[in-house]
């Protein structure tokens, strides 16, 4: 069981094929206190800014579902981004993985090791009233959508439910695969696209850290939906940040200089 981390970036870059070894390695991550069912540590790193107080924090979530390894490769070649772009008044914290039980199955699976999906195990509102009989009656019973036999029954859920708790971030960016949109909940106005995805709203599901996080919590959520779940090209994943930083500088930033909402489109 990958308990330290250079056991676990050996085991990470042989399910990645575009993340290299030594990439992992030096991306600076600590295990905090989050581990998952097998007790494997849910790794992340915080990014400041070089000089200054962060107006922003941002939470980066990739590898919810241990099957959707391109957003795990996004999330790590947007850690290296946050660190050499540091210059902007944003704190990041980045967790490349937050199903490692999930992804380093052979093969991957979307749910954790006790067959529960993870974006449906939130404590969203209608949790208790929705979450099974919509997992009865809209995915026939689909394994890969399980919610878990309660809300936050998984140490992976309850992990990143203190994330929001204790790190306070003004923005979630959840990165998942293959529907190739983007989604958003919750305020302020959501970005038109990010590199080749555009906004298409899906509505939300019981459980899911869109309903939980943006509806719940009033923390705007993005979802990357990336086209492929398997890899992403480096010059979409570049064209992403790009947008990203812009969206957060015009909608977030600024509007949190002017004390209010933006009403420019």
């Amino acid at each position: 069981m990958p308990t330290d981390l250079s056991t676990w970036c050996k085991a990470v870059a042989e399910r990645l094929t575009a993340l290299p070894l030594n990439q992992c390695l030096n991306t600076g991550l600590q295990a905090g206190d989050g581990r998952s069912v097998r007790g494997i540590p849910l790794w992340y790193r915080d990014i400041k800014p070089n000089a200054g107080t962060p107006r922003l924090r941002v939470l980066v979530l990739g590898g919810i579902h241990g099957d959707e390894m391109a957003s795990v490769n996004l999330v790590f070649n947007w850690l290296e981004r946050s660190v050499k772009s540091n210059d902007a008044p944003i704190h990041w914290r980045v967790v490349p993985v937050v199903n490692p039980d999930g992804l380093l199955r052979k093969p991957g699976t979307r749910t954790n090791v006790r067959g529960v999906d993870l974006n449906r195990n939130f404590p969203t509102a209608d949790w208790a009233s929705n979450a099974h009989n919509y997992w009865v009656t809209r995915t026939g019973k689909d394994p890969r959508r399980y919610p878990g036999p309660a809300a936050m029954s998984e140490p992976e859920t309850r992990w990143v439910q203190r994330q929001l708790e204790q790190f306070k971030p003004n923005l979630i960016v959840s990165v998942h695969a293959p529907y190739g949109v983007l989604d958003f909940d919750g305020p302020p106005p959501p970005p038109d696209k990010l590199g080749n995805l555009y906004l298409d709203q899906v509505g939300i599901y019981p459980g899911s850290l869109g309903n939980y996080g943006g509806v719940v919590q009033r923390v705007p959520v993005v979802t990357l939906e990336l086209k492929d779940a398997r890899q992403i090209a480096a010059g979409e994943a570049a064209a992403m940040w790009t947008d990203l930083l812009g969206w957060i500088d015009r909608r977030l930033i600024n509007v949190a200089q002017q004390g209010g909402a933006s009403k420019s489109p």
